[in-house]
């Protein structure tokens, strides 16, 4: 068995702007494992400034694993710990070698075509006039649920973007999602989030900035709003150290990105440990290519969730693979007579 790595850059059609700053490029790996003839591929999508395993060694790493191959999917993850899109990209790797086709790796009714997965309608930060054109859009693209980010800009104006979205479409029309990427003070979050909670809001993702767990804990306790963890997830490898977190928080949901969780079997890990204590939860991409957003949404409908996912990224980027995920009335959808286009 023989593993090679390659770096790709993945070009966004438009700057995306979150409370982190506006977003040009995004940097991906693949890993391609090779034996008897068949070949194997996986994504390793790490995310600069947000990944736990954004550090110096990271291509290291990606040799290591290529050269230690031979040991196999469970002693790579086990030495993989501190490196969740790398374990995830050996998964996928290795469930891909193993499969008739590199790309179907949980068949199921919706590789077949005859079922989908409800999605959320992303929306990017930016003036008020580009976000309305967003709104405008994936309403008339049949999301039935839309996320909204906030926090980079005036919070007055935000406010006035939902207030126009709940003129027009009630709670029961369009379900809204916002996320805070950790923007809020702690001392100004529970006012914001009673602020917020008059627009009949599913949640709010990540209110404070992680790390603070006995604020974000009393936040949970007191809000007039669902609270979801996304960031606070990253970097919690340890299972006691995840079941005292979800203790200590005890959040209404918590949102999944394999990528940064360590992959399918992180994911598990943390859906197991979050329906103990009547946790929700769902997945979301964190800007792979078409090659993991396809890994992600095919393990999510395994998963039977009937929340809306977040799983509707694969357009963003110019240089993207051709793939058979399609995005149609809010939906992520699986058209066979799609073919791949993989080239590196």
């Amino acid at each position: 068995m023989i593993a090679t790595y390659q770096q790709y850059i993945l070009n966004f059609k438009q700057a995306s702007g979150t409370s982190r700053g506006v977003l040009k490029t995004k940097e991906t790996w693949f890993l391609i494992v090779e034996h008897e003839g068949k070949k194997g591929i996986g994504e390793c999508g790490i995310f600069r400034g947000l990944s736990a395993d954004d550090v110096p060694n990271y291509e290291e790493k990606l040799q290591w694993v290529c050269a230690n191959i031979h040991l196999g999917l469970d002693l790579l993850l086990a030495e993989l710990i501190v490196f969740p899109s790398i374990q995830f990209g050996v998964e996928q790797a290795f469930i891909s070698l193993q499969s008739a086709n590199p790309f179907l790796l949980f068949p199921s009714e919706f590789t077949q075509g005859n079922d989908t997965i409800p999605i959320n309608g992303l929306i990017w930060m930016g003036s008020e006039a580009f976000m309305k054109q967003q709104i405008k859009d994936k309403i008339e693209a049949g999301f039935s649920c839309i996320k909204m980010k906030i926090g980079a800009i005036d919070f007055k104006t935000e406010l006035e973007l939902l207030k126009s979205i709940r003129k027009e479409f009630s709670a029961e029309d369009i379900e809204l999602r916002v996320d805070a990427n950790g923007a809020f003070k702690p001392s100004e979050a529970l006012e914001k989030l009673k602020i917020l909670s008059h627009f009949d809001l599913h949640s709010i993702e990540q209110p404070l900035k992680q790390g603070q767990i006995q604020e974000m804990a009393r936040l949970c306790e007191e809000t007039p709003l669902p609270i979801a963890l996304d960031e606070e997830l990253i970097g919690v490898f340890d299972v006691t150290k995840k079941e005292d977190l979800l203790l200590t928080i005890n959040p209404q949901y918590i949102i999944l990105k394999p990528s940064l969780v360590g992959g399918f079997a992180g994911s598990h890990n943390w859906i197991d440990l979050a329906e103990k204590q009547n946790i929700g939860w769902w997945i979301t991409s964190a800007l792979e290519s078409n090659v993991g957003l396809n890994a992600i949404a095919q393990f999510t409908y395994t998963l039977q969730s009937k929340l809306p996912q977040g799983l509707g990224t694969g357009s963003l980027f110019t240089n993207n693979f051709e793939s058979p995920l399609q995005v149609k009335n809010g939906t992520l959808q699986y058209q066979n007579n799609n073919n791949w286009n993989f080239k590196l």
